[in-house]
């Protein structure tokens, strides 16, 4: 078991910049790989940006291309994950949610039905 805790989503403005964490805990750790997804109000759940088990691959959704950077950080105990988002747009505007393949370690997972574990999600508001 797996629990995952986004936090540093909110409201801000058109061109402004969020950096989103999540935690994970719970399980003894190994590593996997790990992504952000995201759904907007009446919209079907959509990958953001994916990474593996170290960072050393990294995938992205096109549209978030050269202004959302996915990172992450292991400690001995759990891993982190980061989503820098600069240059926001109001279609980006989404609930944000952080994921666990405990399945796979080496690549960076883009299958939303993939995905183990979640978390419980964190709004992005951008306004025009």
């Amino acid at each position: 078991q797996v629990q995952l805790v986004e936090s540093g989503g909110g409201l801000v403005q058109a061109g402004d910049s969020l950096r989103l964490s999540c935690t994970a805990s719970g399980r003894t750790y190994r590593p996997y790989s790990m992504g952000w997804f995201r759904q907007a109000s009446g919209k079907v759940r959509e990958l953001v940006a994916a990474v593996n088990w170290n960072g050393s691959v990294t995938k992205y959704t096109d549209s978030v291309k050269g202004r959302f950077t996915v990172s992450r950080e292991n400690d001995e105990n759990r891993p982190y994950l980061y989503l820098q988002m600069n240059n926001l747009r109001p279609e980006d505007t989404a609930v944000y949610y952080c994921a666990a393949d405990i399945n796979e370690a080496w690549e960076a997972v883009v299958g939303v039905d993939d995905y183990d574990y979640w978390g419980q999600g964190t709004q992005v508001t951008v306004s025009s």
